[in-house]
């Protein structure tokens, strides 16, 4: 079968030139614009917003741990799983807190109990689990996020444990995303495994937490770059993937009644 040829006009060199320069100029006017709303629109009463990187959007929230109550929550008063975010939000909101936040923060079971370690209000549920296994939560290393008092931190959950440390609120997942500076070394710049992913950090000075959602599907190795080279913290922790990671804040809409079982909320005040 013969080629089919498409004959195309032919522009001299100068005119070629002026032509290219010309279209490239109306391309960036156009895409100028774009990212800057993606790096700077607001949400959440100014905790949470759009962030580009890596040619990938991320909703990114932050908070200071010593002006607002961050808390990590499973069961109710009567020692049932909350079983979604907006269950939980309704509790709060009828004992009179203000919800700024609330995350899916973990694995869990089909029972929606917790995989490994997870203490609130300083009482220990469950205990660490070091086992090696299958799934994200046994790509070793796994780690800690916790909350004492005015201040929080993401650790190794061997380090944690060895440092015998006794949290006010505490919930285990895996794989580590960023352990004290450096991208978890199973994660690969070439791989193709990529899934909605939502994640935790924490400043070096344990004060400012930062909460990440993918807004589409991305590798590890990305995500992890998020908080290593954007947010630049130094221990950072993947906390849940695979179907549409949940938020529930003011302005964002995603996805939260869907069974999660430990999850990670703030409220105003301390």
């Amino acid at each position: 079968m013969a080629k089919k040829i498409i004959a195309r006009p032919c522009l001299k060199p100068d005119s070629a030139i002026r032509t290219l320069l010309v279209a490239v100029s109306a391309l960036a006017t156009l895409l100028v614009p774009m990212v800057t709303s993606v790096e700077a629109r607001p949400a959440a009463g100014g905790y949470c917003n759009r962030q580009s990187f890596a040619s990938s959007s991320f909703t990114v929230c932050q908070f200071d741990a010593s002006k607002t109550s961050i808390s990590v929550r499973w069961r109710n008063g009567a020692g049932k799983p909350y079983g979604t975010l907006e269950a939980l939000k309704r509790r709060l909101v009828q004992d009179g807190q203000k919800v700024l936040f609330a995350m899916n923060a973990g694995m869990y079971h089909e029972d929606l109990s917790p995989v490994g370690y997870h203490v609130e209000a300083r009482q220990k549920l469950k205990n660490a689990n070091t086992r090696r296994g299958p799934g994200n939560f046994h790509m070793l290393p796994n780690g800690i996020f916790y909350i004492d008092g005015p201040r929080a931190g993401v650790m190794e959950t061997r380090a944690f444990l060895r440092r015998n440390r006794r949290p006010s609120f505490a919930t285990q997942s895996g794989p580590m995303l960023v352990i004290n500076g450096r991208i978890h070394p199973r994660f690969k710049p070439t791989s193709e495994h990529r899934k909605p992913r939502n994640g935790v950090g924490v400043s070096r000075d344990g004060r400012i937490v930062y909460f990440a959602i993918s807004d589409s599907v991305v590798t590890f190795y990305k995500f992890a770059k998020l908080f290593q080279l954007k947010l630049k913290v130094a221990n950072a922790l993947f906390l849940d993937g695979g179907s549409a990671p949940q938020m529930i804040a003011p302005g964002i809409s995603r996805p939260s009644f869907a069974p999660v079982g430990p999850i990670v909320v703030v409220t105003a005040g301390k």
